[in-house]
């Protein structure tokens, strides 16, 4: 049987055009091998989008997403952008693509490779092991609540407003895809909030507490935000599952990332309801590096791998992609990102070059 598929890819700015390039050249390989046909269509986003439309989230890239199987996204964002106004800048575009998608759900993996532990700045007993995933409340919370601005008082003084509110439903619609994942994984899931300060937060607090009920086969624990933070450098392998709203989502699963050794290993997810799924890389646009041949485009490859997952329901595709990252760190091959003495260093096409030769002989 041929499976046939429409995916979005939006490269972005920065490296993002480098990495992607990588990535499709292996889901073409890789689509050859498991008789998966994917019909790729590219669209603007960020940066680029703004110089070629004025808009960081172009109308006919929405709708293209929408209309598609899945959408991989590669990096947005750059120097270049920085001072213009909010709603202009490349990040109002990624958040545009999460509220018009729908995408409630970020799955961010930290995953320690045993090749790289000593590329993490954590001792070895600390972070050897390490197999943490964040569940990531994605479209409301702060970054969505209203009222937000910045206001002008009867002083004449300034205040900056933002809003965090969650509803019931948004909780328990997130809180049941973090149950579901802890099923799948160790059974244990940890719930990050702040009830002891914050009243969204107790409401949050009660709504995971009772969907707990669902899910007898899974062991729940509570922590506050900055407890969660330390014990994630404290002691990561406590935690197998992380569920948690959106602002405090965005700051561990970066801190999670880094127990890693480098952003530039880790892949991500964002679903929705309905709509296709986002895949994407967590590092950002490196638009220090654009363009030199040094990005690491392995977390833009485990990102397709995710698409191929829980994207598309390919997990044998998948997993090919991932046996080949591990061949590719077995024979000793780094970006400048990951290296250490007596490695292999190389660029973002030798790369991918290196992925393809490992895909081919297995």
């Amino acid at each position: 049987m041929t499976y046939s598929y429409r995916i979005t890819l939006l490269p972005g700015d920065g490296i993002g055009p480098e990495i992607m390039a990588v990535a499709v050249d292996v889901l073409n390989l890789v689509g050859k091998r498991f008789d998966i046909n994917f019909k790729f269509t590219e669209a603007l986003i960020g940066g680029v989008a703004i110089d070629a439309t004025n808009e960081p989230l172009p109308t006919d890239t929405l709708e293209l997403c929408r209309n598609s199987d899945a959408v991989l996204l590669a990096a947005i964002g750059g120097y270049k952008w920085d001072n213009l106004p909010r709603h202009q800048r490349p990040e109002t575009g990624l958040l545009g693509l999460r509220a018009g998608l729908g995408l409630f759900a970020n799955l961010r993996p930290a995953t320690i490779f045993p090749q790289l532990i000593d590329a993490s700045t954590l001792k070895r007993n600390v972070v050897e092991g390490v197999d943490i995933m964040v569940v990531r409340e994605l479209t409301g919370g702060i970054y969505f609540g209203q009222p937000k601005g910045i206001f002008s008082q009867e002083t004449g003084e300034k205040r900056g407003v933002n809003t965090m509110a969650y509803t019931e439903a948004e909780i328990d619609r997130i809180g049941r895809v973090g149950f579901e994942t802890a099923k799948k994984r160790g059974g244990k899931l940890c719930s990050v909030d702040k009830a002891n300060v914050l009243d969204v937060s107790q409401l949050w607090r009660d709504r995971i507490t009772t969907l707990a009920a669902e899910y007898p086969d899974v062991e729940l624990s509570h922590l506050y935000v900055d407890n969660a933070a330390m014990q994630l450098v404290r002691a990561p392998k406590q935690f197998d599952t992380i569920v948690t709203g959106n602002m405090f989502g965005d700051i561990l699963s970066d801190a999670a990332a880094m127990l890693t050794g480098s952003i530039g290993m880790l892949p991500s997810a964002s679903l929705s309801e309905s709509n296709p799924g986002v895949f994407e890389p967590v590092h950002g646009s490196a638009p220090d590096i654009a363009g030199q041949d040094k990005a690491n485009p392995l977390a833009m490859v485990l990102s397709a791998a995710m698409m191929l997952r829980y994207g598309l329901d390919q997990p044998e595709a998948a997993d090919c992609i991932e046996q080949a990252v591990v061949k590719v760190l077995d024979k000793g091959d780094r970006t400048g990102d990951i290296i250490s003495e007596g490695m292999n260093l190389l660029g973002c096409r030798a790369m991918g070059e290196s992925l393809i030769q490992c895909l081919e002989e297995s």
